[in-house]
């Protein structure tokens, strides 16, 4: 079992990449592979709406990360997703990357366990927290949970070292994500995928 791990932080050695060591800990322990990409400090541009994606059905048209990371998501049992807060939402290079991952990758993502982490000085979690859950959930991605929020509080480098409660949380997360992985890998097993629908796509005026 694999999990990719992205860090939306340009610190090589943040708070934010300190919050993923605890949960790197757990799948070292659990025996769960990994692959940690950190992409807050490259230039990552914003989708195009250029539809080559879907109309060509060979990823997006832009030559960089995303369609890296798109082949590792393809692989991946679990997704893990990490980011500082600026101004109340997630850094816009994660965002980036995240809009056109979603977007122009053709795998199929149902049940594969997603999680995410917002670091901040002060506040402002809680709202990242949720931006990057919505990818989960339009996704058919279970979301593991843990036991608060996956906060994580500090401002310079190592100050979130203080925040007993976060690195714990980060830890009870991964290994919720390790159960859930490995149930939904026996259900697979057993029962397959639940069944599923062509999209009706419809709009507020229609």
């Amino acid at each position: 079992m694999k999990v990719l791990i992205i860090n939306g932080s340009p610190r090589a050695d943040g708070n934010t990449d300190r919050l993923l060591k605890e949960a790197i800990g757990v799948f070292e322990k659990e025996g769960i592979g990994y692959d940690l990409y950190q992409i807050g400090n490259k230039a990552i541009r914003g989708c195009m709406a250029c539809g080559f994606c879907h109309s060509r059905g060979e990823g997006c048209v832009l030559s960089d990360d995303v369609n890296v990371l798109a082949k590792k998501l393809a692989e991946c049992d679990g997704l893990l997703i990490a980011s500082p807060v600026y101004y109340g939402s997630a850094n816009g290079s994660l965002i980036a990357l995240l809009d056109r991952l979603f977007y122009s990758s053709r795998c199929d993502k149902r049940m594969k366990v997603g999680a995410a982490f917002a670091v901040a000085r002060r506040a402002g979690t809680t709202a990242t927290f949720d931006e990057l859950n919505k990818y989960f959930t339009i996704s058919q991605m279970p979301v593991a949970s843990g036991r608060y929020w996956n906060n994580g509080f500090g401002r310079e480098r190592g100050q979130i070292d203080e925040d007993a409660e976060g690195l714990q949380n980060a830890r009870i997360t991964a290994r919720n994500m390790v159960f859930l992985m490995r149930s939904i890998a026996l259900g697979k097993e057993k029962y397959g995928l639940p069944e599923t629908e062509e999209i009706t796509p419809t709009h507020f005026i229609r």
